[in-house]
């Protein structure tokens, strides 16, 4: 009878500390590369559904189109999303970081605009007759009485990228979802279940930090809380 090996990794068993320590660097560049995706991704679409909600809020014909659009945008499978834009961006981060924003734009939106909406038109009257300006006025007062609902956005925006950025993996540009994909392709054990926690340590990370931003950013919520 031969005996098992005594190296977890040529036992290919689910939890084995030697492959943490001898694929460190391999780890560290994944996470990386999934934060950097994940980052572009959430910034760039924050970028777009600012203005995007903001032009829904002050006309009502305006948004209809943009939660349509945005929505239907949410319901394309990731693959084929990803299919539809290889043509524009080809095999590159380029292409995740596209399809990740346009997923990130419906949930963003939505909340951007319910944040809008809740606004209340005597507090939006009150700053008029101060002298706020359009401009002004929605820098310095809607945005900000708008920040709990568009935060949560963010945080549901945020985690949802994490997780999607590993569908990358199909054009080599996935971050940890580049080591889940081939350790599935040669049923490395260890090298799965490492990545796939890391994804959910790195989405409940951002979680975390953005909930604590929002706590700093919107004081008065913690009051009301309490």
């Amino acid at each position: 009878m031969i005996a098992p090996p005594d190296d977890c990794l040529a036992r290919n068993e689910w939890i084995c500390g030697a492959y943490l320590s001898t694929r460190r660097e391999i780890l560290g560049d994944a996470v990386v590369q999934h934060l950097q995706l994940t980052a572009v991704s959430v910034a760039l679409a924050l970028l777009l559904a600012l203005p995007l909600a903001v032009a829904a809020r002050r006309w009502r014909l305006a948004a209809g189109p943009v939660l349509g659009v945005t929505t239907l945008l949410y319901t394309i499978p990731a693959l084929a999303m990803f299919s539809l834009l290889l043509p524009v961006y080809g095999l590159s981060a380029a292409l995740v970081v596209a399809g990740l924003v346009l997923y990130s734009l419906t949930l963003l939106v939505r909340n951007l605009l319910a944040g809008l909406r809740a606004v209340p038109e005597e507090t939006r009257q009150a700053a008029r007759g101060l002298g706020y300006g359009p401009v002004r006025l929605l820098l310095a007062v809607e945005l900000p009485l708008a920040l709990p609902a568009a935060m949560a956005g963010l945080r549901i925006a945020t985690v949802s990228a994490v997780s999607l950025v590993t569908i990358g993996a199909i054009v080599g540009h996935g971050g940890l979802g580049n080591l889940i994909y081939s350790g599935m392709n040669t049923y490395f054990k260890a090298q799965v279940l490492t990545a796939s926690v890391l994804c959910v340590l790195i989405a409940v990370a951002a979680d975390l930090l953005l909930l604590g931003v929002q706590r700093v950013l919107t004081p008065w919520t913690r009051g009301r809380a309490a």
